[in-house]
């Protein structure tokens, strides 16, 4: 049962932990790291780690999707990203990284003006398919309609459906809206779905048809979500409530299995270690991938909200503000590490955190004990 608190007469709180407020526990036995495996399965892609590549254009172009693939994760092109609007975006993203703080939002605003092409969609996936790695683009909710007909023609493996908040319908009384358990059935691709922050929307999401569903907003250090709309749900609350909507709609089913990818607080290779300890199949990689030498805004940071037109949700890390040394994608994601602080070989810390708590799958690791500092 839920922890709940009283804010105030007539007015309860459900209590939440976020990832940095809880430990993985360690068995009664450890394992050998090489009988250890992060492989991950969603639909019919195979993936040497449990990652998917959040779609900001910081870090992810076609280039940088293609690494990913190779590397073993999953790179996912943004359809409405800069990429998508200009044919050679690198001028912009080199003067968007050297921004100052106090006006890059401004200058984001600016840059992200420019129409959406849908040649060019067909172009950056046509790209990274000639590589032979899975193909993902990511289409906002409000554009889904717009954008991922052209996607799918184009020849993607995995459409991502992403927004900060997604429900399985919107209601308007504006007019026809967006029913994802109508549009999802209708699609010849696998979707991933999000983001859901709690059980009942988790699960409204899985009977959309959805083989994956995002948990989470993105949150981090960076992100303003909560401090412009109020909403901020701990992402060890949030990744639980949503694997037990999955266990529910398991049986609900008769055994169709959903796919969690946690998006938000994950910063580093013990974050990502707790993510998948508390349910998750998987989880979104943002800032962090901006350390990679390959990022296409060579290690400034802003998340896709923040160069909303109307309202941003998001501040922009400068290059200044990247304090490591920045290794290639390849050192970020295996290693070896040259810092000891987590952001480093992510992958190789996952694995060493499943031996040392006696779990040889990622499957099997979601069953970790956890104890709460609170």
């Amino acid at each position: 049962m839920r922890d709940m608190v009283e804010v105030g007469p007539g007015k309860i709180a459900a209590r939440g932990w976020r990832l940095d407020d809880v430990a993985l526990v360690p068995t009664r036995r450890t394992r050998d790291i090489d009988d250890v495996s992060t492989e991950w399965q969603l639909d019919a892609y195979h993936f040497e780690i449990p990652a998917m590549a959040h779609p900001s254009d910081a870090t992810m172009s076609p280039a940088t999707a293609i690494e990913m693939g190779r590397l073993g994760g999953l790179g996912v092109v943004n359809a409405e990203g800069l990429w998508c609007r200009y044919v050679d975006p690198t001028s912009i993203l080199k003067e968007l990284a050297e921004s100052p703080e106090d006006v890059a939002v401004e200058r984001l605003q600016d840059a992200y003006r420019e129409p959406v092409k849908p040649e060019l969609i067909a172009e950056r996936i046509a790209e990274v398919r000639a590589a032979g790695v899975t193909t993902a683009v990511r289409v906002s909710p409000q554009h889904t309609q717009e954008y991922a007909p052209l996607a799918v023609e184009a020849g993607i493996d995995l459409l991502v459906i992403q927004g900060t908040i997604v429900s399985a319908e919107h209601v308007s009384s504006g007019g026809d809206v967006l029913n994802l358990k109508t549009y999802i059935s209708d699609l010849d691709v696998p979707v991933v779905v999000g983001g859901a922050t709690n059980y009942k929307t988790a699960m409204h999401l899985m009977r959309t048809g959805a083989a994956g569903v995002i948990i989470g907003v993105g949150s981090d250090e960076w992100s303003t979500t909560d401090s412009v709309l109020g909403i901020d749900v701990p992402m060890a609350t949030a990744v639980v409530e949503a694997a037990a909507a999955r266990r529910d709609y398991l049986d609900e089913t008769g055994g169709r299995y959903v796919h969690l990818i946690a998006d938000g607080e994950i910063t580093n290779s013990g974050s990502i270690a707790k993510a998948l300890a508390c349910g998750a199949d998987s989880v979104m990689l943002g800032s962090v991938m901006a350390e990679a030498a390959e990022a296409p805004a060579m290690g400034a940071w802003w998340h896709s909200a923040a160069s909303h037109p109307k309202l941003p949700r998001g501040r922009f890390r400068s290059i200044a503000a990247a304090e490591m040394e920045v290794p290639d994608m390849e050192a970020l994601l295996y290693g070896p590490a040259t810092s000891s602080v987590g952001n480093q070989n992510l992958f190789g810390a996952l694995r060493r955190a499943m031996a040392k708590t006696g779990y040889t799958s990622v499957k099997e690791f979601q069953r970790a004990d956890l104890v709460s500092y609170l």
